[in-house]
């Protein structure tokens, strides 16, 4: 071996392995046995190889610019679900990370990953030499990946479960949210049958407020049979689809809907309605997120509020807080969650009339809102 900056073809050679393969490991592509990828993942940490522009970037120190890297939806026939992916809670977090990273002295350079294919490493390698850190958004990295990317740069992740040791996690409370919708609807509206709309179940939002819906729900002593957990993509037409073929199945509907964000909740109301099922009359349908839509909806939607502008600007600062060498800063930051009280689960749409508040904590509370 020379003195030379080390290529793929020495990473090639050291993992005793094809040009090709190493293509398609730093890829992540799922024709590539583990033990291969892990193999070809060594041999570039033994070899120091990163991709062509890293090794522009590397000797340029801090270049006041940070990444933050978010899952692109792709539409089939239309632009709908690239709209809502860039219209909807993604643009509130970036738009937060962009105000604080400006406030903070840095540039926000943001970068797309279409959500069909897997994780890019390559990809976000070069983004290395590039930015300082890198704030990435739910289903863009692989779990194996998260730990060889924080070795190089200082990453931030955005909705993971919070259990890396290699990557600071912020993510909101999800467990606390969800006991707290299941305890309103069965206090509150004497629910003895729900259902559950998930977005993609790689997503680490999606298990723990699919699961923590579930498991509050049954110790109220509510039930939620398989047919009424419906698995979406996040998106309106998602939930709209699910919710058409949940309608097709001769099968009685549960009493409410429960959807782990507002936009497969805007869906599955627009299915419900075009068959004749009104909310909150004939079934309820509740939410997650609070984008600014649900309170304009007919009926204005019942919700979990999470700030994704808090969730951006909060990100900013514990990356920053990492490249500035704080090492005092917290590997797991939980952000409150507050219910939103509106007319699609039933209750008053007047703000003004009582509604019963019940089970508050300093984390999540209750609200009303028209």
């Amino acid at each position: 071996m020379t003195d030379s900056t080390p290529t793929i073809y020495d990473v090639a050679e050291r993992a005793g392995v094809s040009i090709a393969t190493v293509s398609r490991a730093l890829n992540s592509l799922d024709s590539v046995r583990p033990a291969t990828r892990d193999k070809v993942l060594l041999a570039m940490e033994e070899l120091a190889f990163v991709p062509n522009a890293v090794a522009r970037g590397l000797s340029i120190g801090k270049h006041g610019i940070l990444g933050l890297v978010f899952t692109r939806v792709v539409g089939e026939n239309n632009g709908l679900a690239v709209e809502e992916a860039s219209l909807l809670y993604t643009d509130i977090v970036i738009r937060g990370a962009e105000t604080r990273a400006a406030e903070k002295g840095y540039s926000l350079l943001l970068s797309s990953f279409d959500e069909t294919h897997p994780s890019g490493m390559s990809a976000l390698l070069s983004l290395t030499g590039t930015v300082d850190g890198l704030i990435v958004m739910d289903r863009v990295l692989h779990d194996d990946d998260v730990a060889y990317l924080a070795r190089r740069i200082p990453v931030v992740l955005l909705a993971g479960r919070g259990d890396s040791p290699a990557a600071i996690t912020i993510r909101v409370d999800n467990e606390s949210a969800m006991s707290s919708l299941a305890r309103h609807l069965v206090d509150v509206h004497a629910v003895s049958r729900v259902g559950f709309v998930t977005g993609a179940l790689e997503s680490p939002d999606a298990t723990a407020r699919a699961t923590g819906f579930r498991s509050s729900i049954e110790e109220l002593g509510a039930t939620m049979a398989d047919v009424d957990f419906l698995e979406a993509d996040w998106t309106s037409a998602g939930g709209e689809a699910v919710m058409r073929a949940r309608l097709d199945c001769d099968e009685d509907l549960p009493e409410v809907f429960a959807c782990a964000n507002d936009q497969m909740a805007v869906g599955v109301i627009f299915a419900l309605q075009e068959r004749g099922r009104r909310v909150p009359d004939d079934i309820l349908v509740t939410g997650f997120d609070d984008i600014t839509l649900t309170r304009y909806l007919n009926p204005p939607l019942t919700t979990i509020r999470q700030s994704g502008g808090v969730l951006g600007s909060v990100a900013v600062d514990a990356l920053v807080a990492t490249l500035d060498g704080n090492e005092e800063i917290e590997r797991t930051i939980v952000l409150p969650v507050e219910l939103v009280v509106r007319a699609s689960c039933g209750c008053a749409s007047d703000p003004e009339e009582p509604l019963r508040q019940l089970h508050t904590s300093s984390r999540v509370h209750h609200r009303v809102d028209a």
